[in-house]
């Protein structure tokens, strides 16, 4: 079958994409599912700085690729043993957990190696490509999802079920901004009642991690950004207070946290404010991080204070969530009001405004497109 796909023809071309068009509209022809696979008419697509960070050449994936990996959709059709059937609503994962590895079976299947040795490869799960164009080339898959297109094939390991009432705008939030965001707030940074939480970004993942700290019990969430709007925004969510990002953020935020945070997320993947956010966390405290810098770029941290201030540094990648529970457990906290990430949606674009979007992204002009369909 044939679909429209944006897709990534040559990375770093300068911005405004706009004009540079790094990502071009095409018909694809779209193979049928293989065996544990599934045929999604995704509903909507989120943009995303992981998408971003293709385009601009800071993540080296094989081109051309097929864009997109936050996203919902409706099954129209599953392989041979595939866990789903025709009319299921499904959000679409970024990580395709096996299930069946060493870190999928110890409960973290969000560092399956399965998964990111397909990832890489820009593959399926199961090593297959799916997208042929007109010219016979085959475009890659993005995180296994490729969720700008009209219709796109996934492993059944990339989709959790969700009820068919929720709208695709908000279901495809929980894919990648609200599992990591959330889940870095709930599960990596661990907050508890009564923390004082600091985060440093407000874009769709930082303002999902601040809510999730709300929810959690937070006492004082201080939300962070160099945007005014942003952080204006993060102030209507929840936040006790609210600091302009630069040199002067670390002094603020610990000014106002009584020396520091207990918990601090960063979510910006810029290796200064990794350091910053380090800075604002007070002894004993939390510091983790969800971006992702370009590789090869050096942190530097005072190593002492990791004994001496019994400093904790961690990493967190999809938020430490598990995609089949955590979906349907922060999808019940946004019904009962206490996630309200429809208010992440900052725009709603077609198809053929991905690059303009990509521009606004770039920019700091938005919090969370959706790419809508139908």
């Amino acid at each position: 079958m044939e679909t429209r796909a944006a897709v990534l023809v040559e990375a770093g071309r300068d911005a405004p994409y706009a004009g540079s068009v790094p990502v071009e509209v095409a018909t694809l022809e779209l193979a049928p599912p293989g065996p544990g696979e599934l045929l999604v008419k995704v509903g909507a697509a989120g943009l995303c700085h992981s998408d971003l960070s293709v385009i601009n050449g800071s993540r080296v994936r094989p081109l051309p690729m097929a864009l997109g990996h936050e996203a919902a959709g409706e099954v129209v059709a599953a392989g041979e043993g595939a866990e789903f059937e025709p009319g299921d609503h499904v959000v679409l994962a970024f990580v395709p957990a096996c299930g069946s590895c060493e870190r999928c079976v110890g409960g973290r299947p969000a560092l399956c190696g399965p998964g990111a040795k397909a990832n890489g490869a820009g593959t399926l799960l199961g090593g297959g490509m799916r997208f042929t164009a007109a010219d016979g080339s085959r475009p890659f898959h993005h995180l296994g999802v490729s969720a700008f297109s009209e219709y796109t094939v996934v492993s059944d390991k990339s989709a959790v079920k969700v009820d068919p009432d929720l709208p695709y705008e908000i279901a495809a939030l929980f894919g990648c901004a609200v599992l990591t965001g959330a889940g870095a707030a709930f599960y990596s940074a661990d907050v508890k009642p009564g923390d004082s939480v600091a985060v440093f970004g407000l874009g769709g993942v930082g303002l999902a991690a601040l809510l999730a700290a709300k929810a959690a019990g937070a006492a004082r969430v201080v939300a962070v950004d160099v945007v005014a709007s942003k952080r204006e925004l993060a102030g209507r969510l929840g936040a006790t207070d609210v600091v302009e990002g630069g040199a002067g953020a670390v002094d603020a935020v610990r000014e106002l946290t009584g020396g520091g945070a207990e918990k601090v997320i960063d979510t910006t993947g810029v290796v200064p404010v990794l350091e910053q956010s380090y800075a604002a966390t007070r002894p004993g405290g939390t510091t983790v991080t969800v971006g992702l810098p370009a590789p090869g770029v050096p942190l530097s941290l005072p190593a002492l204070s990791l004994v001496a201030e019994e400093r904790t540094l961690k990493g967190s990648y999809l938020g430490s969530s598990v995609p089949r529970r955590d979906v349907p457990r922060f999808i019940d906290l946004y019904r009962a009001g206490n996630l309200p990430v429809d208010a992440l949606l900052s725009h709603r674009l077609t198809l053929d405004e991905i690059n303009a979007g990509f521009d606004r992204l770039h920019e700091g002009e938005a919090v969370r497109q959706v790419v809508t369909f139908g």
